[in-house]
């Protein structure tokens, strides 16, 4: 589909262009932010429980150890990206291989593959994240693998429904009858017809990677040597009555940038279905 009539279909959904603003301004902040506001998030900049507006320089005021908190909103802006978008690049690998494999050859090859994908369904996604991580040491490597391992089979389902589909179409069968491998047939001529249901799954991916990544630094199993916003939300946590500020503000940028993917996800599941051509 042309990047042009891609867009003209996207922007009617206003809601998914206000998504894709707000996404855009979380993702230069992660990207710009640390370069033009330069505070360390880690040093004790001023004195504690200093609330939002009370002293200049410190518009999001300081937390129980005088720590600045936009610092330490601009810079868990970057880790939350960093981890989402990892975790389900990741995830989407695995996913993939394991979906075009089983929808491709069939048979015992699908029989074994979607075995193995209903064991990972049946565990609890969060409980098994936090299993991984307890048991190696927590750190962002730790904690992306351990999202994508509970996290690719949606994926690995969503690719080999479509594989089953397209496994049938007159252009499979030709490059078969001409001889092609495999290899190149799931890779150079299936898969890229199956690109557009799984940005739509990856964009939503991605909002719940950040989301389990929050849990986990809320419940202290995030990596201690960077600053997040699920960290933040948990430093905070014991002064929610007399400083709840340190709560919510981490907390209002997970919520939007959650929001903000799901919004995206809904416009690109709208902007490539070619259904709606029909409209």
């Amino acid at each position: 589909m042309p990047r042009r009539r891609l867009w003209q279909r996207y922007r009617k959904n206003r809601a998914a262009v206000l998504g894709l603003g707000v996404f855009g301004a979380v993702a230069a902040t992660a990207i710009v932010g640390p370069l033009l506001y330069r505070s360390d998030p880690w040093a004790l900049a001023t004195r504690p429980f200093l609330w939002p507006g009370d002293r200049q320089g410190f518009p999001l005021g300081s937390d129980s150890m005088g720590r600045d908190v936009l610092a330490g909103v601009i810079h868990g802006a970057w880790v939350s990206l960093l981890i989402g978008l990892t975790a389900t690049a990741t995830a989407v690998g695995i996913g993939t291989t394991i979906g075009a494999f089983a929808g491709y050859f069939r048979g015992w090859v699908d029989d074994a593959l979607m075995r193995l994908t209903e064991v990972f369904q049946t565990i609890p996604n969060f409980i098994f994240v936090i299993v991984l991580v307890t048991i190696f040491r927590p750190s962002i490597r730790t904690i992306v693998l351990a999202i994508a391992i509970v996290s690719w089979p949606p994926i690995a389902r969503l690719v080999r429904a479509e594989f089953l589909t397209l496994r049938r179409r007159e252009f499979v069968q030709a490059c078969i009858a001409l001889g092609m491998s495999e290899l190149r047939i799931i890779w150079r001529q299936i898969l890229p017809n199956c690109l557009a249901p799984m940005i739509v799954l990856g964009s939503i991916m991605v909002a719940t990677a950040i989301l389990v990544e929050a849990g986990l630094a809320f419940l202290g199993l995030g990596d201690p040597n960077v600053m997040s916003w699920g960290k933040m939300i948990g430093d905070g946590r014991g002064s929610l009555r007399t400083a709840w500020y340190l709560s919510a503000i981490p907390g209002v940028a997970i919520l939007l940038t959650v929001l903000s993917l799901n919004l995206v996800g809904e416009g690109l599941n709208d902007a490539l279905n070619p259904r709606l051509d029909q409209r």
